[in-house]
């Protein structure tokens, strides 16, 4: 499930998996749905 956060007077939309923030909710469920869990993969 994304969760809806506020920061620096933004809506952001964070995946529960892996914590990465998305500013579209579509964008976060559709990463959500592919996440394995461990992180974005780009700090691998």
């Amino acid at each position: 499930m994304v969760v809806q956060t506020e920061r620096d007077d933004m809506t952001w939309y964070e995946c529960e998996k892996c914590g990465l923030l998305f500013d579209d909710r579509d964008d976060a469920s559709q990463h959500e749905e592919n996440c394995d869990s461990e992180g974005p993969s780009y700090i691998q």
